[in-house]
Order: C-alpha cells, then sequence, then structure tokens
C-alpha cells in the first residue's frame, strides 16, 4: 500500500494552512488561475486527506460539461508541500496512464516550487462507496472494469521508465511488520530465533516475488482508489498512482482482491483473478499457462503487501497520530495468517504471527527451526 489515500472527507466551508506564508502563496496562485478556468473561488472546500502530506481540495468553474450543458464542471486542488511530498512521480505516472488509455487525472496547472496543483476532476464516489459487500456477484461488472483498465496499464509496460520494484525495496517494506508492527506497536522484543524465521521467511518471499516477470505495477489499486463514472458503462478512474513501479505482475491484482478495507470469500476472489488470468493470457501478458501457479504467486505476493501494510498502518498511528487504520488491522492479520498456513515454506512465520497475536499453539520445534 503507498500510505496515501483515503475517503473523500465532508466538504469544508474554510481551508486553513498552519503557515501563513503558504497560504498567502495558494491565495495568489489560485488568484491567477481562476480566470483561465473560470473557477468559482467561494466554492473551494476540502475534498480528501491524504496518509500523507497531500490534501485535495474540489472547486467549481462556470466552464461547461463537454457535453454543453449548462451544469458547471469541478476541479481538484493539490496541496502537497514540496518539502515533504514531491509532485514529479505523480507527474510523470499521470501522464504513462494516459497514454495508456486509462482515465486518470489531468495534470492543468502545476507549481512545483509551491507544490499547488490544478486537476480534472473524476467525481465523488469511489468503487468502494459503491459496492455491495453482501451480494458479491453484484459487484463483478465494476471488478471486471477494474481488470479491464488493469490490463491496459500492464500492456503499456516498458522498462526503465518507473523505478524498479526491486530486492532493496521489498526488504524495506517487510521490514516495516518486525519494526512497527510487532516492537513499536505491540511492544515485543525480537530474539534470535524470531529475527531467524523473520530472514528465512522474508527470504523466500522476496525470492518468490523478483521471480515474477515485470510490468508496471499502480501499487494501490484498489477500490478506494478507483473512481466510478457518471454511467455504469463510464471507465473506472484511477487515483493515488505517485507510487507506481517497475515490478511482479502479480501485485495489482493482490491488491484488487485482497483489499485493505474490504474481505471478499474465496470464491469471488478466485472467480475475478481466473477471468483477470484469462484476459491477461489472450493479451500476451506474461501470466503463465498454469493458473495454480499464478495463484500462488499472487498470493505470495499479497503476503508480501500484508505484511508491509500492517507495519505502515502501526507507524500512521504511532508516528503520525492517525490510528483510524489500525481498525483494519485485523484484516490483515487473518490475511497473512491464511496464507502462511497454506504452504509447508512459511509454517515457521504463522507460528511466529500467533506468538505475536497472543494466539496458542503449542509448538515443541521453537521459531528457530524449519
Amino acid at each position: 500500500m503507498s500510505q496515501d489515500h483515503i475517503p473523500p472527507a465532508p466538504p469544508a466551508v474554510d481551508i486553513t494552512f498552519s503557515d501563513a506564508q503558504r497560504a498567502t502563496e495558494f491565495k495568489h496562485w489560485l488568484s491567477l488561475l481562476a480566470p483561465l478556468h473560470q473557477l468559482n473561488l467561494p466554492s473551494l472546500r476540502l475534498a480528501s486527506a491524504d496518509a500523507s502530506f497531500r490534501r485535495y481540495f474540489r472547486i467549481d468553474s462556470c466552464l461547461r460539461n463537454s457535453d454543453g450543458h449548462q451544469r458547471p464542471i469541478s476541479f481538484i486542488i493539490m496541496d502537497a508541500p514540496p518539502d515533504k511530498e514531491n509532485c514529479e512521480p505523480f507527474v510523470k505516472v499521470a501522464e504513462l496512464m494516459q497514454a495508456a488509455g486509462l482515465h486518470a487525472p489531468q495534470v492543468l496547472a502545476w507549481e512545483p516550487a509551491q507544490g499547488f496543483m490544478l486537476l480534472s476532476d473524476l467525481g465523488t464516489q469511489t468503487m468502494m462507496q459503491v459496492i455491495q459487500p453482501q451480494d458479491p456477484q453484484a459487484n463483478l461488472p465494476m471488478y471486471l472494469q477494474a481488470v479491464d483498465a488493469l490490463i491496459s496499464w500492464q500492456l503499456s509496460s516498458k522498462p526503465d521508465v518507473l523505478p524498479p520494484y526491486d530486492e532493496a525495496l521489498l526488504r524495506r517494506e517487510l521490514e516495516l511488520f518486525p519494526d512497527w508492527y510487532i516492537c513499536k506497536y505491540k511492544g515485543q522484543v525480537i530474539d534470535d530465533a524470531m529475527r531467524f524465521t523473520l530472514d528465512n521467511s522474508f527470504k523466500q518471499i522476496i525470492a518468490n516475488n523478483l521471480a515474477q516477470p515485470r510490468v508496471f505495477v499502480h501499487r494501490d489499486f484498489m477500490p478506494r482508489n478507483l473512481m466510478v463514472g457518471p454511467t455504469p458503462e463510464a471507465p473506472l478512474g484511477v487515483l493515488d498512482f505517485q507510487d507506481a513501479v517497475y515490478g511482479p505482475v502479480t501485485y495489482d491484482i493482490a491488491s484488487l482482491m485482497r483489499d485493505a478495507f474490504l474481505s471478499w470469500e474465496e470464491d469471488f476472489c478466485l472467480d475475478v483473478t481466473i477471468r483477470y488470468w484469462e484476459k491477461a493470457r489472450k493479451t500476451g501478458l506474461p501470466v503463465g499457462d498454469d493458473f495454480g501457479e499464478f495463484y500462488r504467486a499472487v498470493e505470495w505476493m499479497g503476503l508480501q503487501r500484508h505484511l508491509k501494510v500492517a507495519g505502515i498502518f502501526a507507524r500512521l498511528t504511532l508516528r503520525d497520530g492517525k490510528p483510524q487504520y489500525l481498525a483494519d488491522t485485523p484484516r490483515f492479520i487473518q490475511y497473512i495468517r491464511t496464507t502462511c498456513a497454506r504452504y509447508r515454506e512459511l509454517k515457521p512465520l504463522l507460528r511466529l504471527v500467533d506468538k505475536v497475536e497472543g494466539i496458542v499453539e503449542p509448538d515443541i520445534f521453537g521459531f528457530g527451526r524449519q
């Protein structure tokens, strides 16, 4: 997970800045854009806030919709302090996604020195907000739209364009779990036997994931970052892509079906994943000819992500004062335990997680032995 997007916040009447100088710069920047885009300045309100330092505002315009109707359109403004956020990846990936045919925000104006950006508005409803959790099949059309967008993104892949999802990055992500979740959040000391199990398990997870063919990876491809269009046929909008990398073909489908904030029964996950695999294979994407092998790779990639996100959610709580994310931690622990229980090589990691969680399972062999 990229640590960034959360659902739209309620509109705010007053937009405030902790830095008076930044507030002045923002008002000046916005006043220069107002005539060009016919912005209605009093309509400025909060659209959403990130788990990072970014904020997003929505502002109305007197411009007409593309269909010529009198309804005003709106724009999104990104507020990303340049000393805390680098917007260059966002701009680059937005261009890549549009070139791939995805419905991604268009960057209409950008002031790099100040971190202000004007974007096209993809709407107010996320896929997550319209999902029917009690009726999986009712959501299948949307998930297939997401699959189509993902395949278009992956088909546009080229090496040496995005940062590599390499061993160093994979390892840094995995270490978030012991550093932030086990030690800082759970308050446990990692002894030598636990460290041995972590090192050995991480080595196997990294090796499995690095063995997968590489494509463009969104890195947080899930319903909270997909925007629903005005009609069922409209393509899904794609957000929160600034952390995109070049990495395992299994990553984004694992993100989509093993969501950070929503769990599906395995039969629905299998259904969508098989449909993705069949479509991807027909287009020539490197997903292999054996679905069983591919699904195993998806599970191991998902395990990497879930260990990382558990660490990130702990860090958001302890370091950044955002405890709301930890409400979904049990979902990730369950993902981790389910995957570890399925593969013999991961049983030591399962026993370690059970110990951390206080799940008592007698183990005469100890953590350090296979």
